[in-house]
This record gives structure tokens, C-alpha cells and sequence, in this order.
């Protein structure tokens, strides 16, 4: 866990994507002219204001330093002014599509995106890569959502209605979520990834086979699930891995980290 207290490498520029003190990102580009394909980066911490995106900006430094463009998203989380169910996922949404607004600024190619989400940012990512299936009109349907790669989701929280039931995060679901799934059916239908399959878009589950916060079978029934409804989907167990190797660029972690992440942007699929 050192990893969390090891201040990152300097961003770039800091851009807000919205007018609340929480809506912006951090974005840092690589060498050469470009344009780049870009990595969205949505950070864990239960949805929860304690914690923020700095504790991914190591993985964010890193992967810029193999060529890809990171935009590290903050967004409203529980504790916030608006945050929780509508105002987290309207967030994640905003700042994803911002990516074409930065392409007229920076050079990023917004044909080539990938979105990597960490524990709780997980489930974020997870349902970005499938709201261009949600019914227009819904609290968190988007209208003309940027289409991405693929999905890299690392110790996700891909099933809130199991999460919920096991309380992780101490009720960080129900928080999220504003209620059980029994009391808000709906919500969870819309919201939990595991409830929108098929997503329709590549994804790629990586997992630390000794996470004790979010456990690695999580994963695994997802991908089983998503694999039944025939979206592209591939599990990565990767053994003696805890839950914060996964975005650590010094862990024995990484290398099952930067494949997934290399795959997504492979021109041959």
C-alpha cells in the first residue's frame, strides 16, 4: 500500500470538464507530435470524497511513458454536493466524452480510447464501456456518448447487486446507489454492469488472486456471465497479487497491466 503515499509524477495540465470543484482531470501527454491514443482513467476508493485521483497517478505516469495520453478523472463522489446516484455516473460520462473537447487542443485521437478503471473506478469503467446501451431519456443515459475500444478493469466492482449484498466497503454500494437493490430495482438495472450484458465492446478483467477488499471471484463470474452473452471478454488472475499491485508500475502486477491495456489498442481487432 506504500503506493498510496508516494506523491505521483507532476501531470501535465489539470482541465476542468464541468463547473463543480470535483469535475475535472489530469492530463499528461507523451512524446512525439501525435495524435495519441488516449487512456481514460477513473480512480477506486469505495465512490467515496476520502479519496481521490492522486493514487493513480502512478499508473497514469506510467502508462504515458509507453506512449499513451492519460486523462485521470476526478468526479462527484459520496460526501460530495450532488455525488452518489445520478451526479458519480453523469460525471464519468461528462468527463469521458470531454476527450473529443481536448482533441481540438491537444493531439489525442478520440477513434482510439480505452478506459481503465481501479477497484471501485472499475465499475465506472465498466459502465462506460456499456451506457451507449441504456434506454434514452434514463437519470444517467447519455445522448451521444464517446464510443471506446475496449475496457480494462482492474479488482472491478462489476456486480453491485452481489457487492451490495456483501456489504463491501462497509455499504459503500447502498451509499452509492442510495438504497438496496431490492428498494431501487431500477437503479441497479441501469448501473451495475453485470446487469447491462452483453456491453458490446471488448473488456478485459484483471484481478489480484489475493485481494482481500474486493475478491477475485467477483471477476470471474462476471466474465463467465459476459462470455454467455457472447460479449468479447478475458479474465486475468494474477497470482500472489493484492488489491493495490494492480496499480502499482513497480509490482510484479504490472506487466498483466500493460498487456491489457496494449491489447485494447491492437489494430488487428
Amino acid at each position: 500500500m506504500d503506493i498510496l503515499r508516494l506523491p505521483p509524477p507532476p501531470r501535465d495540465h489539470r482541465i476542468p470538464y464541468g463547473p463543480h470543484p470535483a469535475q475535472f482531470g489530469d492530463l499528461r501527454l507523451p512524446l512525439g507530435r501525435g495524435p495519441h491514443p488516449v487512456v481514460v482513467v477513473l480512480h477506486g476508493g469505495f465512490w467515496r470524497h476520502l479519496y481521490d485521483l492522486e493514487h493513480l497517478g502512478h499508473l497514469a505516469a506510467a502508462l504515458t511513458r509507453e506512449g499513451f495520453a492519460t486523462w485521470n478523472l476526478e468526479y462527484r463522489r459520496v460526501g460530495d454536493p450532488g455525488g452518489g446516484f445520478p451526479g458519480t455516473f453523469l460525471d464519468a460520462s461528462a468527463g469521458l466524452d470531454f476527450v473529443r473537447q481536448l482533441g481540438r487542443e491537444y493531439p489525442l485521437d478520440d477513434r482510439r480510447v480505452v478506459v481503465v478503471g481501479f477497484s471501485t473506478g472499475g465499475h465506472l469503467a465498466l459502465w462506460l464501456g456499456g451506457r451507449h446501451r441504456l434506454p434514452p431519456g434514463g437519470p444517467i443515459a447519455s445522448r451521444d456518448p464517446l464510443l471506446v475500444r475496449g475496457v480494462v478493469s482492474l479488482a472491478g466492482l462489476s456486480d453491485l447487486r452481489e457487492c451490495s449484498q456483501r456489504r463491501l466497503g462497509d455499504g459503500a454500494v447502498d451509499a452509492l446507489m442510495g438504497g438496496t437493490p431490492d428498494e431501487l430495482g431500477q437503479r441497479y438495472a441501469e448501473g451495475s454492469p453485470s446487469e447491462m450484458l452483453p456491453l458490446g465492446v471488448r473488456q478485459i478483467l484483471v484481478h489480484g488472486a489475493l485481494d482481500d477488499l474486493v475478491p477475485a471471484d467477483l471477476s470471474a463470474s462476471y466474465c463467465k456471465a459476459a462470455a454467455e452473452r457472447g460479449d468479447p471478454v478475458e479474465g486475468v488472475l494474477v497470482p500472489g497479487a493484492g488489491h493495490f499491485d494492480l496499480i502499482d508500475p513497480r509490482s510484479h502486477a504490472w506487466p498483466a497491466v500493460l498487456r491489457a491495456v496494449r491489447g485494447l489498442f491492437d489494430e488487428k481487432t
